[in-house]
């Protein structure tokens, strides 16, 4: 099933392929709608299927590379069948908003079909290798997304995210290649590495190894100070291309180091834990300020993704401080960041989506150009403001559920560094709520047209309301009623705990 899942897609790209240019140009986006429709009915019947008793289930396995140890190995488990899960709605989102494009649409929807199966596969892989062969062609995809779809700027940033995240892949390589050195037998089997714990004991070896695997994932998060590729990134990047990496290729970062860093390394991120809660507390102001200073609308959002990555570095390092009777804080923690990861992925990617509509209407992000546009466009504003307050943290949308787990859990073992980044929220609110007052209230004030013109400003179309309302209601379901997800995520945070005290 799981090889299906992620295979699907790509399958029907290289079909879409073979299809005359001259075709319609919805019969490439309705191939793409109904890949990602069946995509996400049988992730929900793999969910319909899990035993919430934690573990990996519905594994699959083959031979590839029998003598480097290398071999075909998925499965699922609390921390990545809520990811694959996302994948799938964010994607469907995002094939329903891609509607609207008339550039190039049979390239288009092939490409991101392919993407969907580098970032599908990422999440489901329990082999090293095969873990970074779709880290590596995620890059790939996502650089011609923005290099041919993006704005006039895009060859430069989607060059620049290139280099950044490549080059942190090769340090991620180097890491996966010290831990196979370290195991006897040598594998990259993720289960058969986890078991073994190679680098118990070996304080030097192991903190290099620590070293490379972190760079390679903190440059894909991003966290400070490998984050610069990202704004560019997302300001060039058309609004599907910024809602995928936002929403799904930031959390291979941090699902890689839920997945790897913590429970193949315990005794180093135990014992450099404190150097991550230094990091994910920088993250998290440091985005917050500079979003603060931002005038361009998608800028701003890009900036606040670094700042919502910091809280879950923040809570992940904050796991690994052990004594002080501090499990069920610890346990709470992990849960938090991956609630957050869900979270974030469903809200950001919504805010994205929202800033192509803007941009769509008014052909700027700058956010000076606008002014009173709920006035002509009412059901937008009611969109983007619940967008707004669910990623401020608001009670009753996830994002106040995943953040609530992450300061109660972390409060306990790093309670300064908690309370710091508190500020974070505070500065979040504000700038969140300053962007939804420039926009939408005030008089009325459109780009390039005078105060109170009549220059049309649509309201929501019904393929934008179509991906926006399934991303925003998620968001509330989960705020509301999040047992179904926490069932889930839980076991798994045990199990990732109780690998760490190792």
């Amino acid at each position: 099933m799981l090889s299906v899942i992620v295979l699907l897609p790509t399958a029907v790209a290289a079909l879409l392929l073979c299809v005359p240019n001259r075709a319609p140009r919805l019969l490439f986006i309705g191939a793409w709608i109904a890949a990602s429709t069946a995509d996400l009915a049988l992730a929900l019947a793999v969910w319909a299927g899990y035993r919430n008793d934690g573990g990996v289930q519905s594994e699959e396995r083959a031979r590839w590379i029998p003598s480097a140890g290398v071999g075909y190995h998925v499965g699922v488990d609390g921390l990545s069948l809520p990811l694959v899960a996302l994948t799938c709605v964010l994607f469907l989102a995002c094939a329903l908003y891609a509607l609207g494009e008339r550039r190039r649409v049979k390239e288009f929807a092939a490409l991101l079909l392919f993407l969907q199966t580098t970032c599908l596969g990422l999440f489901v892989a329990l082999d090293l290798i095969l873990f970074f062969l779709f880290f590596d062609l995620s890059i790939v995809a996502m650089y011609f997304v923005i290099a041919g779809w993006g704005h006039p700027g895009a060859r430069r940033a989607a060059l620049k995210f290139f280099l950044y995240t490549f080059i942190g892949s090769l340090a991620l390589l180097l890491g996966f290649i010290g831990l196979y050195l370290a195991a006897a037998p040598h594998t990259f089997d993720i289960v058969e590495l986890t078991r073994q714990n190679p680098l118990a004991g070996r304080s030097v070896y192991g903190g290099l190894v620590l070293l490379a695997v972190s760079v390679g994932l903190a440059v894909k998060t991003p966290t400070f100070p490998f984050h610069t590729w990202l704004p560019p990134a997302h300001t060039e990047a058309p609004a599907v291309g910024s809602a995928i990496l936002a929403g799904i290729l930031l959390k291979m970062g941090t699902y890689g180091f839920v997945r790897i860093a913590m429970p193949m390394l315990p005794g180093e991120w135990r014992g450099y834990a404190l150097v991550f809660v230094v990091v994910g507390l920088i993250s998290v102001l440091y985005g917050a300020l500079v979003a603060l200073a931002q005038s361009d609308f998608k800028r701003m959002v890009a900036y606040t993704s670094v700042n919502h990555m910091g809280y879950i570095i923040l809570a992940l390092a904050a796991a690994g401080t052990l004594g002080g009777g501090q499990d069920d804080a610890r346990r709470l923690a992990v849960t938090g960041s991956v609630v957050q990861m869900v979270s974030h992925g469903l809200l950001t990617g919504a805010l994205f989506l929202i800033s192509g509509v803007l941009y769509e209407r008014g052909r700027t992000y700058e956010m000076s150009a606008y002014s009173g546009v709920g006035s002509r466009a009412p059901v937008f504003a009611a969109l983007t403001g619940v967008a707004v307050f669910a990623s401020l943290g608001l009670p009753g949308f996830s994002g106040f559920i995943a953040e609530f787990q992450i300061f109660t859990g972390s409060l306990g073992p790093r309670p300064v560094a908690t309370g710091l980044a508190l500020f974070g929220i505070v500065l979040t609110a504000g700038l969140l709520l300053r962007a939804l007052q420039r926009v939408f209230l005030g008089p009325l004030r459109l780009p390039t047209a005078a105060p109170g013109s009549d220059r049309p400003f649509p309201d929501i179309r019904a393929h934008e309301g179509a991906a926006l309302l399934p991303l925003l209601a998620l968001a509330v379901v989960i705020g509301l009623l999040p047992r179904f997800l926490l069932d889930v995520v839980e076991p798994a945070s045990a199990g990732v705990l109780e690998l760490l005290g190792r």
